[in-house]
């Protein structure tokens, strides 16, 4: 039997102890301290901000910037618990604009550190001097600005440094700290000193709008990750007319990394993990990244401040917004029209989408969603995935002859030639819509003209700036796949109702979020409802998913439903249907093509969206410039 302590008295706290127990929540490591400083920086309006270090933090962390100061009569108060001048009453807390707004920040650092202010607004004659610790305020001598030192961190609770790691490893914690408040702020210079050498730089930048934020990515991230991005904008104009606005740069699905940690967003400045936002940029990826690659982002949100609750997480890392839907819907927009566009269509050098051999891995099998798949749907009675005419018609202008979406017939053996001297069926007379032709000189095409097929897999074809290689059947799936997306999109939703209504035992959250969203699962196509508190029924399903699970749906739904407030999976669902009937559809390997035949599925690639990748992920094509095949064969050496 457990023996219980002693009861003892409730009582209030002491103040030092309220203060240490708050450090707890605010100062982690030393670029905890780094964070909450820069913040401040920001505030104040500095245009520079330098960061000097000693022992990675440990022993010294100094701010110091060009804002506009703290007046002496005010520095005592600064170091105070919950002083701030950033609020004033609950209508500003709840449009919050500034980076931090707590007045906790300073009064936790002091109580876990040794900490001292010198500062100087633009109207004094020199600054002034506050040692925290004996509230001694004295004349000091600065520019216009603030200086904050903070030396011997968890001094007063050495059993809470016991718990940091080398000096390298916090340092590199607080250049991530500053490097993340550099992304965001081009206008702003930052430097960052460790044992009085210099560890890293970015000079202000005296561009606006996106071409300051590219020039600032490259100088943190290097010159390869913008040169491997695309720019997005939502809404397309730039506007901020519905009080919300998504701008940044997504990385192509070449440069998708092992891990996540190239992804970078920002809400009204700050950065933060929001999964929303995650979950939202993942499904513009959706059909476009191999396996289990992770994108390369940077993302900023613009938005309403009234409309996002920034005081939910102690160190503000975490947002709630308003309308989550809505923000999900953007930012999937905005990544999702950035790359729409096919690198392949741009008159721009194809040489630099194309990263080393070694970036792309060798090709596995499509993940699926754990315990969630569809058998194949037959196509209906009658109509085959390659049936042109019965599965769309024009694209384009109406008067415009039909496009083909696989002017290439399956073929019915290792190498069978097509009639007539190897036209495949329905592309003899076939050639580009002139609403959807690129306005580019003959000869000027960007994939080039094709001067050869490569073992019935792939196209060698021949541009200004080498040899472009394409694998064939990965190409002629993608144009495939967009045609069936694009025709289904066009069709409404609808349900089918089940003969049986399907039931499964849910949990609490399953049946508050089946009742709470009863409209947006109606939108999705799917009639949930409880049979008791514990029960829910599954009644209709969207009518191009009816041959699935029923139950492993609605579950799927309901847990994105409850985590993000929108759900992906049936988009996903009837994409990864759509992929199979473009795989079986699309010309297979090993099908001789004749040199007509190549070109005009060269030219589908430069209007088709997504042509870059195919529906798993691999790449279409690749360019070899001059200067690598010159390299191959060491001419000019």
């Amino acid at each position: 039997m457990t023996t219980l302590p002693p009861r003892r008295p409730i009582r209030e706290l002491p103040d030092e102890l309220i203060s240490q127990i708050a450090a707890g929540e605010v100062v982690e490591r030393p670029a905890s301290v780094v964070r909450e400083l820069v913040d401040n920086a920001l505030d104040a309006g500095a245009t520079q901000i330098t960061v000097r270090l000693l022992g990675g933090g440990v022993r010294l962390i100094a701010v110091e910037d060009d804002g506009v100061g703290i007046p002496p009569a005010e520095l005592p108060q600064a170091v105070k618990r919950h002083a701030t001048s950033k609020i004033a009453s609950l209508a500003e807390l709840e449009s919050v604009g500034t980076m931090g707004f707590r007045g906790e920040a300073l009064a936790a650092i002091a109580s876990v550190a040794e900490m001292g202010l010198l500062s100087r607004t633009e109207g004094d004659g020199h600054a002034w001097q506050l040692d925290v610790r004996s509230g001694e305020l004295a004349p000091g001598a600065r520019s216009q600005g603030t200086s904050i030192e903070v030396r011997e961190l968890f001094y007063a609770t050495p059993a809470r440094r016991k718990f940091l790691k080398s000096d390298n490893t916090e340092l590199a914690h607080c250049i991530e700290a500053v490097r993340r408040h550099a992304l965001a702020r081009p206008d702003v210079g930052f430097a960052i000193w460790h044992e009085g050498k210099l560890s890293a730089q970015w000079r202000a930048v005296p561009l606006q709008g996106l071409d300051g934020t590219a020039r600032r990515l490259a100088d943190v991230l290097g010159e390869d990750f913008i040169e491997r991005a695309v720019p997005l904008m939502w809404p397309a104009d730039g506007s901020d007319a519905r009080g919300l606005r998504v701008s940044g740069f997504a990385g192509i699905p070449d440069a998708a990394r092992a891990r996540a940690d190239q992804q970078f967003a920002y809400v009204n400045g700050r950065f933060v993990r929001d999964k929303v936002i995650s979950h939202a940029v993942r499904a513009a990826f959706d059909d476009v990244l191999h396996g289990q690659r992770q994108p390369v982002y940077a993302l900023f949100v613009e938005i309403a401040p009234e409309r996002v609750d920034v005081n939910v997480h102690p160190t503000k890392i975490e947002v709630r917004f308003r309308d989550s839907r809505e923000v999900h819907h953007a930012v999937q927009q905005a990544v999702e029209s950035a790359l729409a566009v096919p690198r392949a269509g741009q008159a721009t050098d194809a040489a630099a989408y194309a990263p080393p051999p070694t970036a792309t891995p060798a090709w596995t099998p499509p993940v699926r969603q754990a315990g969630f798949s569809f058998p194949p749907r037959e196509p209906e009675a009658g109509h085959r995935v390659s049936d042109v005419s019965a599965l769309w018609g024009a694209v384009g202008a109406p008067t415009a002859p039909a496009v083909p979406a696989m002017p290439f017939a399956p073929a019915t053996g290792s190498a069978a030639a097509s009639p007539e001297g190897g036209f495949a069926p329905g592309l003899r007379d076939w050639a580009p819509p002139a609403a959807a032709q690129p306005s580019l000189p003959d000869g000027d095409w960007p994939l080039g003209r094709a001067i050869a097929q490569l073992q019935g897999i792939y196209i060698l074809a021949e541009n200004a700036h080498g040899l472009v290689i394409v694998d064939m059947h990965a190409a002629h799936e993608r144009i495939v796949y967009e045609r069936l997306k694009r025709q289904l999109a066009e069709r409404a939703l609808h349900s089918q109702p089940l003969l049986i209504p399907a039931t499964f035992a849910a949990t609490p959250e399953e049946t508050a979020t089946a009742e709470s969203r009863a409209e947006a699962l109606a939108s999705l196509g799917l009639d949930v409802a409880p049979l008791s508190a514990r029960t829910l029924a599954v009644r209709a399903v969207p009518t191009t998913l009816a041959q699935g699970d029923p139950v492993e749906l609605a579950r799927s739904v309901l847990a994105e439903l409850a985590q993000h407030d929108a759900s992906h999976v049936l988009q996903r669902a009837e994409h990864e249907l759509l992929a199979t009937m473009a795989c079986h559809g699309a010309v297979r390997a090993n099908r001789r093509l004749t040199l007509d035949e190549m070109n005009a599925l060269l030219r589908q690639m430069e209007v088709t969206e997504r042509s870059d990748q195919c529906n798993h992920g691999r790449p279409t094509w690749r360019q070899l410039s001059l200067r690598e095949l010159d390299a191959l064969f060491l001419r000019g050496r």
